[in-house]
């Protein structure tokens, strides 16, 4: 049983050195020349533009469900006025960033590495390699930063979206006017509230990517390696998500 432990945390560190070496390498070939623009611009618009139906839809019932849920709690204390402000920071520091993250590795993460996994297995890698591509620009380094840049304007879109599901769900039992919603919404809000928020959308963003493709560029046992590639990827993303807002929550309270 010893040796057992020994064998799993011998391979848990050997595969976290290999994913920063992996990391360091998808950094440094990012910035050659010649650049992949293009390339990236279509992971951009694949990750970003693609997501926005799913991420629209669970916005809004988010908003109006923490709405319509926390209306009787607040109205018996009497501070239904509070509601517009709860929801607001709610959603803003941490309700949008986690929720477009897990939602994002699940369409975006298992796209990277079901895709990388399976040119691999199919030896489409090798051939890019022989024909004098750089594979790590050109593949992996595009939808890691595509993935970087995205995440954080999909957050931007998901705070606005459940705000206004929120609002709709208070106009239904209120009747608040829209520019009074808003008023009370950002008496609550300030820039502690928003900086540190909208800044681990870029690491989510960045681990979720690079995780991804790690695991997709290093499938092995052909065709049941992507299915199993895929798996690991969103499993860890998604505790790669919690553990980066474990850290950020408690170095921005220390700051800020």
């Amino acid at each position: 049983m010893k040796k057992f432990i020994e064998n799993k945390s011998y391979y848990f560190y050997a595969d976290f050195g290999k994913l920063f070496d992996f990391s360091y390498d998808v950094i440094k070939n990012a910035f050659e020349k010649p650049s992949e623009r293009k390339e990236l611009l279509k992971q951009m618009y694949l990750c970003g533009y693609k997501s926005l139906p799913l991420i629209s839809v669970t916005a809004f019932i988010v908003g109006l469900v923490l709405s319509v849920q926390s209306y009787p709690v607040l109205s018996t204390l009497g501070a239904e006025m509070w509601l517009p402000g709860m929801v607001l920071v709610s959603v803003v520091r941490e309700l949008g960033p986690v929720l477009t993250a897990l939602i994002f590795t699940g369409k975006v993460a298992s796209g990277f590495s079901a895709e990388l996994a399976t040119m691999k297995v199919t030896e489409q890698i090798d051939a890019l390699e022989v024909s004098g591509i750089n594979v790590i620009k050109y593949l992996v380094a595009t939808r890691v930063f595509a993935s970087f840049f995205m995440l954080p304007v999909l957050v931007l879109y998901t705070d606005f979206v459940s705000f206004i599901g929120a609002y709709a769900g208070m106009y239904n039992l209120e009747n608040l006017s829209f520019s009074l919603y808003i008023k009370k919404a950002f008496d609550f809000m300030s820039f502690s509230d928003f900086f540190p928020a909208f800044i681990k959308t870029f690491l989510f963003g960045y681990a979720i990517g690079i995780i991804a493709c790690y695991r997709g560029y290093y499938t092995t046992h052909g065709t049941k390696g992507v299915g199993n590639s895929v798996n690991i990827a969103v499993v860890q993303s998604s505790l790669a998500i919690f553990i980066i807002d474990l850290i950020v929550v408690q170095i921005s309270n220390l700051i800020l």
